[in-house]
């Protein structure tokens, strides 16, 4: 059984050659950067050449924390030739103005997912960083984190046979209160959250055909936002993904679970950050399958965290692209077909209908 699983941690691999490596300059000192981008890339053995921050004190923070070179201002990061790729980590309305920059500067993208609020905006950046011949890559990590990477591979390598659903069942109690932008932000769950079981879902079973969400607020809530969704979806054939999520379990039995059932066995677990965030868990994965065989269900090993490590992820695949092997998975293409279908939901939400993806 040994040997069967190498070709799963192959796909779930982290490590980036030494051949693909460029100096990455960072946009943003807020707290994703301290607890995970920055971990990440240290982890790595990348080479950060320095951070810029609207706040000069929050970003010499960072700086002394890792050990960076130097502090920048953003025409500083931007101008400096020894910058190659800029890794943006900034609230998403003022991401699309950096991300111009960095690319009319010449300087290949990683950007926070959503690639942007608006399709709109998402598309016009898609199609300026491919005229000016620029790798734009959105950091969608949990497609890299060890237990979905994982997941994701059992199921190319048809252990399960083919894919009929994928569930995706969160109950946890989130303190958006962290963040001060979310706080007033009208849009909370599908936009900031369960993009991430979307992009998930897509990365599994492609577009859907179709979307029905509901979402909902709890009386009193400090947000804004909704924060409770269930989304289903849609695929051709009789495939379906099922996401429900819920922010408001103040009762103490917090679950974040997982579950891809095919025509010849299921991949079960569990989404480990969610019980302690940020710090978390390594996820759990089991795989029950006729096509092995496995004897009940068999766990898979998995020591990785979606933060930090996750976050090496779509910057390796950025790094591999710009060397020219192959496209990165979240590609900002790809990152929009996933923005496409979070603003589809909240059409849904908004009309009380089935909506045509």
């Amino acid at each position: 059984m040994l040997h069967q699983l190498q070709p799963i941690a192959d796909a779930a691999d982290l490590t980036i050659p030494d051949a693909v490596r460029k100096r990455i300059g960072v946009v943003g000192a807020g707290a994703i950067t301290r607890v995970a981008h920055l971990p990440a890339y240290r982890k790595a053995g990348l080479e950060i050449l320095g951070v810029c921050d609207l706040d000069p004190d929050r970003a010499e923070s960072v700086r002394a924390e890792f050990a960076l070179p130097r502090t920048y201002t953003l025409d500083e990061l931007l101008d400096d030739p020894a910058v190659e790729v800029v890794d943006v980590a900034v609230v998403p309305e003022a991401q699309p103005a950096i991300i111009r920059r960095a690319l009319a500067a010449g300087k290949h993208v990683l950007a926070q997912k959503p690639l942007a609020v608006d399709s709109k905006i998402g598309a016009e950046l898609v199609a300026e960083a491919r005229a000016a011949g620029l790798s734009l890559v959105v950091n969608h990590q949990m497609r890299y984190g060890e237990g979905m990477a994982a997941a994701r591979a059992m199921a190319a390598a048809g252990w399960i046979g083919e894919i009929t659903a994928v569930t995706v069942d969160v109950d946890i109690e989130t303190d958006f209160t962290a963040w001060d932008w979310l706080v007033t932000s009208p849009r909370l769950d599908l936009m900031y959250h369960s993009i991430h079981y979307l992009d998930t879902v897509r990365a599994l079973l492609g577009d859907p055909s179709s979307v029905y969400c509901v979402g909902g607020r709890l009386p009193g809530q400090a947000v804004a936002g909704e924060t409770r969704t269930l989304t289903t979806l849609t695929f051709d054939g009789d495939r379906r993904a099922l996401i429900k999520v819920n922010h408001e379990n103040h009762t103490g039995d917090q679950s974040a679970t997982f579950r891809i059932d095919g025509s010849h066995g299921a991949i079960r677990g569990t989404i480990g950050l969610l019980y302690d965030y940020p710090h978390g868990r390594p996820d759990t994965v089991e795989v029950h399958s006729a096509v092995l065989p496995t004897d009940g269900w068999m766990p898979y090993p998995v020591t990785g965290r979606w933060i930090p490590d996750a976050f090496a992820g779509p910057m390796r695949a950025l790094l591999l692209e710009i060397a020219g092997q192959g496209a990165a998975p979240t590609t900002a293409a790809d990152g929009l077909r996933t923005l496409q279908l979070v603003e589809t939901c909240y059409a849904s939400i908004e009309s009380g209908q089935v909506q045509r993806f």
